[in-house]
C-alpha cells in the first residue's frame, strides 16, 4: 500500500522556505526597513513563518496517523474474503437446514463481490482532495460489507447446529472480528476527517488573501520596491524569490 506526496507538497514548503529567506533579506536591511504595518515588521514575518511551518507539520503528522490507519483497515479487510470461504465450508459442514445454507451463500456472496480498496490515493499536500469521491465510494463499500457480515453473525447465532471447532470460526469469534472490522473504519474515517481539517488550516496559513503567508510576502516586496525604488539592488534581490498559489 503507497500513498505518495505529490510535487505541491514541495509547493507549500518552497513558500514558507523562500518565506525564511525573504525575511534574511529584510533583516539585513537593517534600520530602513520599518513597516508601518506590524505583520510586515521582521517580529511578524517571524510569527507567520513559524505559523507557516506548524501547518506543514501538521498535515504531515495527519497524513500519517490517515496511513497507519489505512494499513491497519486492509491488514483486517484484505483477508477477509478468504475468511468468509472458510465460514462457507463451516456452514456446509455443520447440521444446519438448506436453506439456511442458500441464505448463507447469498450474503457471503455479498461480501465477496465489493471493492474494499479507494482506487484514487488522495494527496494530503494539495489543496483539493483527489480521492474524495473513491473515498466516499469505499466507505459506502466497508460499511455494506460491516453490515452484512453482521447479518451474517447474526444468522448463524441463531442456528445450533453450527458449531465450528475452530475458534475463529466460532459466533464469539466472528464478533470479535466484527468488533475489530467497525473500529479500523471508524479510526480511517477520524483520520481523514482530521487530515482534511489540518489541510484547511494549511491551506488559510498559507494562501488567505488578506493574512497568508504569500500575501505578506507579496506586501514585503511592494514595501522594499516603495523603501529602496523599482531598479535597486535591495528590491532586486527579493524579486526574484518566488511565491506562488495553487
Amino acid at each position: 500500500h503507497n500513498i505518495m506526496a505529490s510535487t505541491s507538497e514541495t509547493g507549500n514548503a518552497k513558500n514558507v522556505a523562500n518565506f525564511e529567506e525573504l525575511i534574511s533579506f529584510a533583516t539585513g536591511y537593517g534600520a530602513p526597513y520599518n513597516p508601518a504595518k506590524p505583520a510586515l515588521t521582521l517580529v511578524g514575518l517571524a510569527a507567520k513563518h513559524t505559523a507557516g511551518v506548524t501547518a506543514l507539520s501538521d498535515v504531515n503528522a495527519a497524513f500519517a496517523v490517515w496511513v497507519t490507519a489505512v494499513n491497519t483497515r486492509e491488514a483486517i479487510f484484505d483477508p477477509f474474503s478468504a475468511f468468509v470461504t472458510r465460514i462457507g465450508n463451516a456452514v456446509q459442514a455443520s447440521a444446519v437446514p438448506p436453506e439456511v445454507i442458500a441464505d448463507v451463500k447469498t450474503i457471503i456472496r455479498k461480501l465477496q463481490g465489493r471493492r474494499a480498496k479507494p482506487k484514487v490515493q488522495d494527496d494530503p499536500s494539495t489543496p483539493e482532495d483527489e480521492s474524495a469521491s473513491s473515498i466516499s465510494a469505499s466507505q459506502l463499500s466497508f460499511d455494506s460489507r460491516i453490515e452484512n457480515f453482521d447479518k451474517l453473525i447474526q444468522l448463524l447465532a441463531a442456528q445450533a447446529g453450527y458449531a465450528p471447532n475452530e475458534a475463529e470460526l466460532t459466533v464469539a469469534g466472528l464478533q470479535t472480528l466484527h468488533t475489530s472490522m467497525t473500529a479500523a473504519k471508524l479510526a480511517v474515517t477520524n483520520a481523514y476527517t482530521a487530515l482534511s481539517n489540518a489541510r484547511i488550516d494549511r491551506n488559510k496559513e498559507l494562501y488567505d488573501a488578506i493574512t497568508g503567508l504569500v500575501t505578506i510576502a507579496l506586501e514585503v516586496k511592494a514595501y522594499v520596491k516603495s523603501l529602496f525604488g523599482v531598479s535597486s539592488m535591495e528590491y532586486q534581490e527579493i524579486s526574484a524569490i518566488q511565491f506562488t498559489r495553487p
